[in-house]
C-alpha cells in the first residue's frame, strides 16, 4: 500500500499540476473517448500506456484475455457487455479495439486448463473462447502465440453478434479493429484482412 501512496503523492506533485486543466474539463464536461479498448488485464499490457493516450481519451474493458463473449441478454452479470452497451449506445465512440497480446495467461487456461487455484471463474470464462481451439496450429507454429491471434479474431467476430454494434459498423459510424502486442519485443500488429502486420 505504501507503494501506491507515493505513487499517488508523485501524481500529485508531478503530474497533476499540468494536467490539472485537463482533469477540471473532465470533471465538468463528462467523457468523450473516441475509441473503446477490450484488453485483458494482465499488469504488463497497459492500453493507455501502449497507445501513449491522456486521461479521457479511452475507455477501456479489461477481463482474464481481453475477451469478447456473444450477445445473451439475459438476468446474468455481465460486465464486458455492459461496458460495451454503454460505450456503444450511451458514449458512441468511434472505434472498437481488441488489444490482445503475447504470453496471456488467458489463452493459457484455455489451451491447457486453468491454474488449480482459479477454478470457480476463470475456467467458464475462458470457454467463450473454445470455438478458437478449432483452429489448427501450424507444425511450426508456437501454439499459444497461434491461439492468441485467434482469441482476437473470436472476439471481433462476438462483437457482431451484438445488434447495435453490427448496425453501427455497416452504417460506418463504428470502426471494429484487432490489435497484438508483443511483451518481449514491444511491437504491436494490425489484424489486416486475415494476418497480423506490424505497425511501423
Amino acid at each position: 500500500m505504501d507503494r501506491l501512496l507515493e505513487g499517488y503523492r508523485r501524481f500529485r506533485a508531478e503530474t497533476w499540476p499540468s494536467e490539472r486543466g485537463r482533469y477540471e474539463a473532465l470533471a465538468a464536461r463528462g467523457q468523450n473517448p473516441e475509441t473503446l479498448v477490450i484488453a485483458c488485464s494482465d499488469s504488463r499490457v497497459d492500453p493507455q500506456t501502449v497507445f501513449g493516450a491522456a486521461p479521457g481519451e479511452l475507455f477501456v474493458v479489461r477481463n482474464v484475455a481481453g475477451l469478447v463473449p456473444r450477445y445473451e441478454p439475459d438476468a446474468g452479470y455481465h460486465g464486458t457487455s455492459a461496458a460495451l452497451e454503454f460505450g456503444v449506445r450511451v458514449l458512441k465512440v468511434a472505434r472498437i479495439v481488441v488489444l490482445g497480446h503475447a504470453q496471456c495467461g488467458g489463452v493459457r487456461a484455455m489451451v491447457e486448463g486453468a491454474p488449480a487455484g482459479a477454478r470457480d471463474f476463470v475456467e467458464s470464462w475462458v470457454r467463450i473462447a473454445e470455438p478458437a481451439l478449432r483452429s489448427e496450429p501450424g507444425e511450426a507454429e508456437d501454439v499459444l502465440a497461434h491461439y492468441e491471434a485467434e482469441v482476437v479474431r473470436l472476439s471481433l467476430a462476438n462483437l457482431s453478434s451484438f445488434p447495435w454494434i453490427a448496425e453501427a459498423a455497416s452504417a460506418g459510424r463504428l470502426g471494429l479493429h484487432g490489435l497484438q502486442f508483443d511483451i518481449r519485443t514491444g511491437v504491436l500488429k494490425l489484424l489486416d484482412g486475415d494476418r497480423f502486420v506490424a505497425v511501423a
